[in-house]
């Protein structure tokens, strides 16, 4: 989520840093800063917002230092606050450190910490980290990194310097990425080569529980044993525009790619001792368990992600819940009252037909969350609490990531609600979250083999027209599918639930005529596979996406994509992903731009 730089060399580091930072504005973030050795000691600058008033004040002073280390945070432990900024220091001023990840063990470190006199200034797991390797340091920082590394549970990116050892940044890296590479004037770490790929075409991408040791004219790589070794070096040859895509053909393909690291974002720190924590709500247990009907307010495809949210809370919480378009909600004068909560679903955060329904139902009385991809945004700002999707920026029109992000925090919302509600016992939670968590792994396979999907895409570029059926979670998984379609291959789409088939989109069905369906196993499958047979008897080219051992599904289908087998409550986030991948296929072979489809903005600001 967040974005790490740092530099040790011959040149100034302060605008070395800035330029890093801004390369890694695209990964989200709520505030930044950097850290930068003078004659006088660390000096550390940093301020909530963007990355532009860090420049603006930096530019006030007068930094002469060749090393330095920076950070963009994305709120996690602790608000976004400059307090909260990094880098953290030690109490003594010595030390400074930036961090990704999250550190699951930091309450017992903190407590051990302040226990021994440590003091803390900010909220954050990150603070930990600077105090540990303090109480660690005896003349060696890498020794001292590399024994704190051992102390901390979760995942950690982390760069140190410290000015007792001037010129030096110890970079570690647990289940968070970072590259380390050498210039001729210098040595770079950051957390995407798009930060130092000016400088720097060969890099080394550091491995779990390895430790770099940077110096101006060289960079020595640890085991987490303390041993020296040499790593495998990659040369990267891509201009710039290929490495913000990350080598991927287009952003969407590579914010496809990305959706196992947002499920996991999503998740990190939200399970503690059975309970689930989504701090950001600002309303107590009892407060929620007052609520007795749920509004979902969205457009495109944050309301497909509303409909998902539906089958979640009514089938967990048992708490009525409406998905409403956003243009539509306010006209249309809702039943509104003090125990009603107002879930406004917004990629953008600035989305204007929601921002508008927010207003309305505030006025009304009704508790709002807002779910989004942007911190601060005019959605975060006027709702009373929010949940942040961590899908970072996305640059391609057409949703993916931040879609699948919606899905993950609307399930994180409907599995609270049911805890609170006392539907579920903490051993029902825990087992849920689980499940949940390990869609992103499912995510990783589905990605791992696309031969099936690119023949079924293939099958059907050429059609005028397609249908997406599904009955029960699948209808609304059929809805999002179909709406990718349209936007980026311009083959135009309708989705209906399967038992809808026959009043009315039967008629549209010829020989050859496209019916994708999602079918995987469920407790309405046999229904579905009824449907199937009504399409295949006029003639239908059947697309399923099915459950991974469903040989049966043969018998109805011309094309089946795979994906593996989950609890139909988070069949959602798997099946999405090959139709993400179906429509892109498609797109390209009708030679679509996949990245900015005619007529669409990724924000719209206007009613």
């Amino acid at each position: 989520m967040c974005g790490i730089v740092g530099y040790t060399g011959s040149r100034p580091v302060k605008d070395i840093l800035i330029s890093g930072l801004e390369r890694l504005e695209y990964r989200g973030y709520d505030s930044a800063g950097i850290a930068v050795e003078e004659e006088d000691g660390l000096q550390i600058v940093h301020r909530k917002g963007k990355v532009a008033s860090l420049a603006h004040t930096v530019d006030h002073f007068d930094f002469a230092g060749t090393c330095g280390i920076g950070h963009t945070r994305w709120a996690t432990h602790g608000r976004p606050s400059e307090a909260n900024a990094h880098p953290h220091a030690s109490c003594d001023g010595h030390i400074a450190v930036v961090h990704n990840g999250i550190i699951e063990n930091f309450t017992e470190l903190r407590e051990e910490l302040e226990a021994e006199g440590h003091a803390f200034t900010s909220d954050t797991d990150t603070e930990t980290i600077a105090h540990l390797v303090e109480e660690l340091y005896e003349d060696d920082l890498l020794e001292a990194v590399r024994e704190a590394t051992q102390r901390l549970i979760g995942a950690y990116a982390i760069a140190v310097i410290s000015d007792r050892e001037p010129g030096t940044i110890i970079a570690a890296r647990k289940d968070s990425p970072l590259v380390v590479g050498r210039g001729t004037d210098g040595s770079f770490v950051a957390s995407d080569i798009i930060a130092l790929i000016d400088d720097t075409r060969d890099v080394v991408m550091l491995g779990d529980g390895e430790i770099a040791k940077l110096r101006p004219d060289f960079i020595d790589y640890y085991n987490a044993y303390g041993e020296r070794f040499v790593p495998q070096t990659t040369h990267i040859d891509w201009d710039v525009d290929v490495a913000e895509k990350g080598g991927y053909p287009d952003f969407m393909m590579k914010e496809i790619h990305e959706q196992p690291r947002v499920i996991r974002d999503t998740l990190s720190g939200r399970l503690a001792d059975g309970r689930l924590s989504i701090d950001e709500l600002d309303l107590t247990h009892e407060e929620l368990n007052l609520i007795d009907r749920v509004y979902v307010i969205a457009c495109g495809t944050s309301y497909h992600a509303g409909l998902i949210a539906k089958n979640l809370i009514e089938g967990w919480a048992r708490i009525p819940c409406e998905v409403e378009v956003a243009s539509e909600f306010r006209y249309r004068n809702p039943i509104i009252t003090p125990t009603t909560l107002v879930v406004a679903v917004s990629q953008s955060g600035e989305t204007a037909d929601t921002l508008a329904a927010i207003r309305d139902a505030r006025v009304k009385g009704a508790k709002v969350f807002g779910i989004t991809n942007v911190v601060g945004s005019p959605v975060a700002r006027e709702s009373d609490g929010v949940i942040y999707t961590k899908a970072n920026k996305e640059i391609a029109v057409a949703s993916t990531k931040s879609f699948l992000g919606q899905v993950v925090s609307l399930t994180l919302l409907a599995l609270l609600l049911a805890q609170v509600k006392g539907k579920f016992k903490t051993n029902q939670v825990r087992l849920l979250f689980r499940e949940l968590a390990d869609t992103a792994e499912q995510v990783e396979h589905i990605l791992s083999d696309t031969a099936a999907i690119d023949e079924a895409a293939c099958a059907c570029k050429d059609a005028k027209s397609a249908l997406f059926v599904g009955r029960g979670m699948g209808a609304a998984i059929a809805n999002e599918g179909a709406l990718k379609l349209k936007e980026i291959s311009y083959l135009h789409a309708e989705a209906y639930p399967a038992g809808e088939m026959k009043h009315g989109p039967i008629a549209l069905i010829d020989e050859g005529f496209p019916v994708i369906a999602v079918a995987t196993k469920s407790p309405v499958y046999d229904k579905l596979v009824s449907n199937l047979q009504e399409a295949k008897a006029r003639g239908a080219m059947v697309v399923a996406v099915a459950t991974e051992g469903d040989e049966d599904i043969r018998a109805h289908a011309d094309h089946i994509i795979y994906i593996p087998k989950v609890r139909d409550a988070f069949s959602a986030i798997t099946a999405s992903v090959p139709l993400q991948l179906f429509a892109r296929a498609i797109a390209i072979e009708r030679g679509c731009d996949v990245d900015q489809p005619r007529n669409l903005a990724k924000s719209v600001t206007v009613e």
